[in-house]
């Protein structure tokens, strides 16, 4: 169990002179064991391996993934933060743009990293497949290598269930009132293992590290530091960021920083790492979270290990979006339109909880979004054809657009825009806050807001966003808390400049005879229909709190 996922990466000074192909098979199948060491249970491998390995590219290979799925469900692969810029249909999320793929057949998805670097992950994106082990860091290293450092790690943080996602949630799905509502508080999870148990951080001396740090998780907040060591925040969510010293980092489920940790000279002392784990969605006085995992960071495999007190009288410096700038000086974005997304939380007569973001609560819809903003013509431009249970914005071409959410509940969220990155900008206080929560502070962004593509927002808080729409297709953005958030509708779709769309991009056949063999029909509106009828589809569910 004590299989180092923490590994070493040695950069590679020399730049890379052709691109080339970088071919991996995976098999994805069921497999068996106890990554947080109690809790024996089936979950989601690649190639019979969990946690699956990481996969490393150089900026300009393209990833070749040949998928064969092994489950006795359909499956799907998202490459988490990456822009997807002429494959839309290589994006991953079910019913969003693709049917996913059925069991025992295979699919070959083809991820281009031309326009970007950085720190990213691969999770599946099908039947929330990666609450149960789908996911797996994805770095794509830079041949500028912009930043000077000796030696990298990239290091996983996760939640881990006792029971498969599905299990759990068919408490929902059948509303059970009888109090065997399945806990809803996971143990956390440091390089794909119980985090008390797993191998230590091994330092040489005198040397800059960076560390790749990736949340992975599905429902909880990560906190990570190391005694006696200072962190430079240099990377968020694959955008480089100017240099920031922090105490520790706080990152929300689908978030990652880069840190540059400058070693000590002596290697008289080994210090410790300390990963906490914890969630706004369950009720802290149960004692189950937060969680505190402590393992050892090595200098020297028999030195004793440092105590360094904590200051109880000095609150620890994170990387808040505000307080960090982009490294290229990207200007505030000008807007040319805003969005104003209000998240709504309804608790129905069953004590299930529901969510919307601005509409209604979303539902899947009869044929894959994009397949209806491909085949429907110039009434692509109609939102209506979308269906009001998609919560869907159609976008105009190059436009800047601003989302301004607004979360006046209790639980904090993290969204997620596939597609894009988004600048930050402002943040504050939203709702009734009563006693017992944070308080929110107002605060904005300095002249080059960092650029990132999950942003967490808190309770009672809003926050300001700005992109420009230059990537056409159909894209998610959704809260990444599986448990009850994305499972229970808080999400909507980007429908981006589909007349472009029409012209540039072609479904492969492949993917249509995916969507044929599960029944599933690949042109007309959301109901599969001609034009403005959504005969056929459930009706839409408008929330109110």
């Amino acid at each position: 169990m004590n299989v180092c996922f923490l590994f070493i990466f040695v950069i590679f000074r020399l730049k890379s002179c052709f691109a080339k192909r970088v071919e991996l098979d995976w098999n994805i199948e069921y497999v068996y064991g106890a990554r947080d060491g109690s809790n024996y249970r089936r979950s989601i491998g690649v190639n019979g391996a969990t946690p699956i390995p990481a996969v490393h590219v150089m900026q300009g290979d393209t990833l070749v993934l040949n998928v064969h799925n092994k489950l006795d469900v359909a499956t799907s692969l998202h490459p988490h933060g990456i822009y997807n810029n002429g494959t839309n249909y290589f994006d991953g999320p079910d019913m969003v743009t693709e049917c996913g793929i059925p069991p025992g057949e295979s699919f070959t998805y083809e991820i281009n990293t031309a326009a970007q670097s950085g720190t990213f992950w691969i999770h599946g994106h099908t039947r929330h497949a990666d609450v149960d082990g789908l996911r797996t860091p994805f770095i794509i290293h830079s041949n500028k290598t912009p930043v000077d450092y000796d030696e990298e790690l990239v290091i996983t943080l996760e939640d881990w269930f006792s029971q498969e996602f599905y299990v759990r949630m068919e408490y929902i799905d059948n509303r059970k009132i009888d109090g065997t509502f399945p806990p809803n508080y996971a143990g956390g999870l440091f390089n794909g293992y119980n985090a008390n148990r797993t191998a230590p951080i091994k330092f040489r001396p005198g040397k800059r590290y960076r560390l790749r740090v990736i949340s992975m998780a599905a429902n909880n907040w990560s906190v990570f530091r190391i005694s006696g060591h200072k962190m430079i925040v240099i990377e968020a969510d694959g955008v480089r960021s100017m240099p920031l010293e922090v105490d520790e980092l706080n990152l929300g489920p689908g978030q990652r920083n880069s840190v540059i940790v400058t070693t000590l000279n002596s290697t008289d002392s080994n210090y410790v790492f300390e990963f906490i784990s914890t969630s706004s969605t369950v009720n802290l006085e149960e004692n189950e979270l937060p969680k505190s995992y402590k393992g050892v960071v090595e200098y020297k495999e028999d030195a004793p290990i440092k105590n360094i007190p904590e200051q109880s009288d000095k609150e620890p410096m994170w990387p808040d979006d505000m307080a960090l700038q982009a490294a290229d000086r990207q200007p505030w974005l000008p807007v040319d339109r805003s969005i104003n997304l209000t998240i709504t939380r309804y608790v129905d007569q069953f004590r299930v909880t529901f969510w919307s973001l601005g509409k209604t609560l979303y539902q899947p819809t009869i044929v894959p979004t994009l397949y209806t903003a491909m085949s429907m013509g110039k009434l692509a431009s109609n939102e209506s054809v979308y269906a009001p249970q998609t919560n869907a914005y159609v976008l105009r071409h190059l436009e800047v657009v601003e989302f301004v959410i607004y979360n006046p509940n209790r639980n904090d969220h993290t969204f997620h825009m596939h597609g894009h990155d988004f600048q930050v900008t402002e943040a504050g206080p939203c709702g009734n806050r009563s006693g017992g929560y944070p308080e929110v502070f107002y605060r904005k962004s300095g002249p080059w807001p960092i650029r990132r593509d999950t942003v967490q927002v808190r309770a009672f808080e809003y926050v300001r966003l700005r992109f420009r729409a230059d990537n056409p297709g159909v894209w998610r953005f959704h809260c990444h808390i599986a448990p009850g958030h994305d499972y229970n509708g808080l999400a909507v779709i980007l429908i981006e400049a589909p007349e472009l769309l029409q012209k540039q991009q072609r479904i492969p056949d492949q993917m249509k005879e995916m969507c044929k063999k599960q029944g599933i029909p690949t042109a007309g509106n959301a109901a599969g229909n001609p034009g403005f009828d959504l005969t056929g589809l459930p009706p839409a569910v408008y929330l109110s709190s």
